[in-house]
């Protein structure tokens, strides 16, 4: 059996001010960098043998919290990259959805119908093959070990739909909070969902934050 355990990034600035991250290299805003600490002794009595992140600052720092109270190396896959919203990035959920009024509310209803305009843009299944083939490969590499993953929004939404059996049309009823914790099983190529958004290392069974941007 593999055991992955799936984190979120901390809180960055663009987190706050609801805009589009996708796979600009933002930097943890100072709650960013406590949330990361707390997930970090969350998991210090934890038995972890390997640490893998995005390679963006915001997830590959917030594992490195983790993995340096495991005396691990933090190894890069850019296949966890969060999804790239193309012409989207960098810009606030409204100026968003001034531009972009019917992709932007199909983004929010019908999620699963979208391809982020621009160039390189992508859309939630693009994101979902790419996370379930590293997530195919952990279990291949890495069984009878536990996987620390840090990852993003997207794509932890994605492949927790994923490995449910859900389309990316479920996408928006999974939430992941800044470093929430989630903990999947993979046995004999069947998986399991353990636990789920959890954030009990921040004092509070549930935030109720509603971020307007990835």
């Amino acid at each position: 059996m593999v055991r992955i355990i799936l984190i979120r990034h901390g809180e960055t600035q663009w987190n706050i001010e609801g805009r589009y991250q996708g796979q600009e290299d933002t930097h943890l805003s100072e709650r960013g960098l406590k949330q990361g600490h707390m997930v970090a002794e969350g998991l210090k009595d934890t038995p972890i043998d390997v640490a893998i992140s995005s390679p963006l600052e915001r997830s590959y720092m917030t594992c490195s919290f983790c993995a340096d109270l495991h005396s691990l190396p933090v190894l890069k896959d850019d296949r966890l990259l969060e999804i790239n919203h193309g012409d989207w990035e960098g810009k606030l959920a409204d100026e968003i959805e001034a531009k972009y009024p019917e992709a932007f509310h199909r983004w929010h209803t019908q999620p699963h119908t979208v391809t982020m305009p621009g160039q390189g843009g992508e859309s939630l299944e693009d994101v979902r093959v790419r996370a379930r083939a590293a997530f195919d490969d952990y279990v291949r590499k890495y069984d009878g070990k536990t996987v620390l993953v840090a990852a993003h929004d997207a794509v932890n939404k994605a492949i927790i739909c994923d490995i449910l059996g859900l389309d990316m049309s479920h996408f928006w009823q999974i939430k992941q909070d800044n470093t929430c914790i989630n903990v999947l099983e993979c046995q004999d190529g069947v998986w399991r969902l353990v636990l789920l958004n959890s954030t009990n290392h921040m004092g509070y069974l549930f935030s109720g934050i509603e971020q307007k941007g990835l």
